[in-house]
């Protein structure tokens, strides 16, 4: 797909991953709907998407929206439609999360991270959809995470909000593929933006110790393999080799990583009956 003079659509398109896959989309002559909840983010965000962009000509739209509510995520789409004309791309980025063990979260932390992470993509695609089917193209970026292909320790309000992006993105791609309309399910690793450093805040001990082998990559990282594989139209996205191997081979990982996690949580009581942890 080329991107220049195309309507993209990000949600959580004021920070991370979402902005910087606008700001790499604009460089290359696409027009930006970015959707988000704080405006003031939004148009500190747009006007680094417009220094970005190819040409003045380009436009760069915002709406501030919660797509976890319906109704604000159709009025923003329908809002970016109206602005910029039917979309060719759709990315839903928007997320959270909370690391902590699961005897002590409350179940309404999970419902809320389903309702952001998960139907926040439905219902983002369904305000979608109509336009691009009725213009049969088009192309949908999910953001997963490898917590959407492995269960880890302390995720366990995060990992089935990814992993139901996976099961809704295969499901979705056979429906879509008569129509002319892509599908692809984004798998990053850690990824350095602010939602990291305020997930690092509530991690468990032995969920650092497990997802600290290897340094976060640059959101900008993650942009370029979003874009390279949209272009492409791979279904799967990922955004390094490890996640790439993770994807292909998780049935054979999965004994593996099973015995890694409970060594670490195992290191981890040890340390804590020692002493060593406060």
């Amino acid at each position: 797909m080329d991107f220049e003079n195309r309507h993209v659509i990000i949600t959580g398109g004021s920070s991370g991953i979402g902005k910087a896959t606008a700001m790499l989309l604009a460089a290359q002559g696409a027009h930006i709907s970015i959707i988000a909840r704080n405006a003031a983010r939004l148009a500190a965000a747009c006007a680094e998407i417009e220094q970005a962009r190819a040409s003045s000509a380009q436009r760069v739209s915002t709406c501030a929206a919660d797509v976890s509510v319906n109704a604000e995520t159709l009025r923003a789409v329908n809002g970016a439609i109206a602005e910029n004309g039917a979309p060719d791309v759709v990315v839903t980025s928007a997320g959270m999360v909370q690391p902590g063990l699961f005897k002590d979260q409350d179940v309404e932390w999970y419902e809320k991270t389903m309702q952001l992470n998960y139907l926040g993509a439905v219902y983002t695609i369904k305000a979608a959809l109509p336009a691009m089917l009725a213009r049969r193209s088009g192309h949908i970026a999910m953001i997963s995470s490898g917590a959407g292909v492995l269960g880890l320790y302390g995720y366990t309000s995060y990992c089935p909000s990814k992993f139901a992006l996976r099961g809704l993105a295969q499901a979705l791609r056979s429906e879509l593929k008569p129509s002319g309309i892509g599908v692809s399910v984004v798998y990053p690793s850690d990824v350095d933006t602010p939602q990291l450093a305020e997930e690092n805040k509530t991690k468990p001990e032995e969920t650092r110790r497990i997802s600290g082998t290897a340094a976060p990559q640059p959101p900008e990282v993650v942009a370029r393999a979003i874009v390279s594989g949209i272009r492409a139209n791979r279904f799967a996205i990922s955004s390094n080799l490890e996640m790439g191997l993770l994807k292909r081979l998780s049935s054979l990982i999965e004994p593996a990583m099973n015995w890694y996690m409970d060594s670490v949580v195992a290191g981890v009581a040890r340390d804590r009956a020692a002493g060593r942890l406060k």
